[in-house]
């Protein structure tokens, strides 16, 4: 199926050479890729209109874009595949753990016994063992050369190093605990492919001149928010910046013993949506009250978090959803009142903040509940949060 370019018009990416196919994984059937080309048209306009920067990334492509899917049943052979470079297309490598044949299956391999849902790689805390993007990123190199058989042994001792270090910093650090898998040992000599969970051939070892790898997912302190006197931060690097913000809101269970002035710091702890899902919610009427009397003075707010990179950024979308405009400027709550809060509204929003806070990582169920009150909040008979 082929379709009009919409990524930059006036350069060569609209010339017969550019590929914009639909390439989807071989296990889509014909009906569905069909179903996903009749939406394409809409799709493109959402992503248009979601401010999205598509004319930086259409500057920088040499080649089309086109994705690169991979599957728990894929075989790559590490030294046959070619140079990038010599790629007609720019990959995106898509990585699903979900099942190819879309069948819900029962799994007994192990002294576990457990239902196969499709969907549930996104919950990385039930298989990433602890690792972070950060520290994957850090020893990517010794993970794969590690290969299947030690490759969790490799990953629990990273783990117990960082939190050894984080420790002896009086950072929090809980330890994780990981129950080890029986199945490798019990299943050694059988060939079913179904109990190799990653039939990757380690052929050739990857070669560390190819990454860079400080250059990859470097954590930062805190992000600024374009020009809205906003920051997003983890707790662990508070101590580090206070003499960069005038205001903190602590969204972390544990306190900050920096500030003792109630006006510019506020410890009001929230949890995940999987612990509670109306924890954000309850909270959010405190704490758009205490962002706005702060931004009204026109004082630098760090809105921090266990992370960084959820709950502090839902916060965040709920402040400047409800007191900045479409710039990014405060305007105590106008905008609000003369904007009707769509999913739309939302994506717009959150894609600002995502241009400035890169290692955001929102959960569906904490986007919800910032949208719901937000809707709750416009209704005329709403007796939460707090209008201008």
């Amino acid at each position: 199926m082929q379709r009009e370019s919409h990524i930059c018009p006036d350069t060569k990416h609209t010339s017969p050479e550019w590929d914009s196919s639909l390439y989807l994984p071989l296990w889509v059937s014909a009906t569905e890729k069909a179903a996903i080309g009749d939406r394409l048209e809409d799709w493109t306009k959402l992503l248009e209109t979601s401010g999205v920067d598509i004319s930086s990334l259409a500057l920088d492509l040499k080649k089309p874009l086109r994705p690169l899917w991979i599957s728990q049943k894929t075989v790559i052979w590490l030294n046959e595949v070619p140079d990038c470079d010599s790629w007609d297309f720019t990959p995106v490598i898509l990585v699903s753990t979900s099942s190819s044949s879309g069948i819900v299956q029962h799994r007994s391999t192990s002294k576990f016994s457990w239902h196969y849902i499709s969907g549930a790689g996104d919950d990385e805390e039930s298989w990433a063992r602890g690792l972070t993007p950060q520290l994957f990123w850090k020893n990517v190199i010794d993970l794969i050369d590690s290969g299947p058989d030690l490759c969790n042994q490799q990953a629990a001792d990273i783990v117990e190093k960082d939190r050894v270090y984080r420790l002896q910093r009086g950072e929090v650090a809980p330890q994780v605990t990981v129950k080890p898998k029986k199945w490798l040992v019990e299943n050694q000599n059988r060939n079913d492919e179904e109990y190799n969970p990653c039939p990757v051939l380690w052929d050739m070892e990857c070669p560390n001149n190819h990454i860079d790898m400080g250059s990859i997912c470097q954590p930062s302190s805190m992000f600024w928010l374009g020009p809205t006197n906003l920051a997003v931060g983890s707790t662990q690097h508070v101590a580090n910046l206070a003499e960069e913000v005038d205001c903190i809101l602590n969204c972390d269970q544990e306190l900050i013993p920096i500030f003792q002035s109630s006006d510019i710091y506020l410890h009001l702890p929230m949890v995940s949506s999987k612990l509670d899902q109306f924890s954000l919610r309850r909270k959010l009427p405190t704490a758009l009250s205490f962002a706005q009397m702060n931004l009204r003075q026109k004082r630098k707010l760090l809105i921090c978090c266990d992370t960084g990179e959820d709950i502090s950024i839902c916060v965040a979308l709920a402040i400047i959803a409800s007191m900045f405009d479409k710039e990014g400027s405060f305007d105590d709550g106008k905008s609000f009142m003369d904007t009707q809060i769509t999913k739309m509204e939302m994506r717009k929003k959150l894609v600002f903040i995502c241009k400035s806070a890169v290692n955001a990582r929102p959960s569906r169920g904490n986007l919800k509940q910032v949208f719901n009150f937000l809707n709750q909040r416009q209704a005329p008979s709403s007796s939460n949060g707090v209008r201008p």
